[in-house]
């Protein structure tokens, strides 16, 4: 994923380098940080499919992560999904703008956070201590959403969402869940 930020990167500059490059950059970091909540919360923690596909996708997407949450080859997100994804929003971005430069700025932002968001998951899953108070807070949100309740703290590369949609809340508020290592225990839909 570094190597298509950097292509990305080199494309926005080639295309087109101005102040208007620099906040679609910080746009497509913002509309990460986004769809990372939505997806988190809406997609990814729905409750257990009936259909035995998509409820495989969804062990390995995450699913399986709640059940072992420091297991490494569960800990980021596969190429196949997020590639797909990150296409998907560039080319949306593409047809609403109608600009190759601009969508390259966009998309170099949305893989920056996605990197973010990746370096953030593994560092709340190893043994590595943040040095700030606000890292080690932000460590902590992540882990109480794993083994205290898993239906608040869905940012990982941010708190800021879980404050617009109201799921940050004092740990002392939250109720232990008997299913946040456990997702599928939550139930079946479809």
């Amino acid at each position: 994923m570094t190597v298509v930020w950097i292509g990305l990167l080199v494309g926005a500059v080639a295309e087109t380098m101005s102040w208007l490059s620099l906040i679609l950059f910080m746009a497509g970091l913002v509309g990460f940080m986004l769809s990372e909540y939505l997806t988190h919360r809406f997609f990814f923690h729905l409750k257990a499919p009936t259909n035995p596909l998509f409820l495989k996708l969804l062990r390995r997407l995450h699913y399986d992560h709640h059940t072992d949450p420091h297991d490494l080859k569960l800990l980021f997100l596969p190429v196949w999904y997020s590639l797909p994804n990150l296409g998907f929003f560039a080319i949306l971005f593409y047809l609403l703008v109608g600009s190759l430069g601009a969508t390259f700025a966009f998309a170099a932002g949305l893989v920056a956070m996605l990197l973010i968001y990746e370096w953030k998951h593994y560092v709340a899953h190893r043994p590595i201590q943040p040095k700030t108070k606000f890292w080690k807070w932000n460590k902590r949100m992540h882990l109480l959403h794993h083994f205290k309740n898993e239906n608040y703290w869905y940012g990982v590369s941010t708190p800021l969402v879980d404050v617009l949609f109201g799921t940050l809340k004092d740990e002392k508020d939250v109720p232990t869940s008997n299913t946040a290592k456990h997702l599928e225990k939550r139930g079946h839909s479809m």
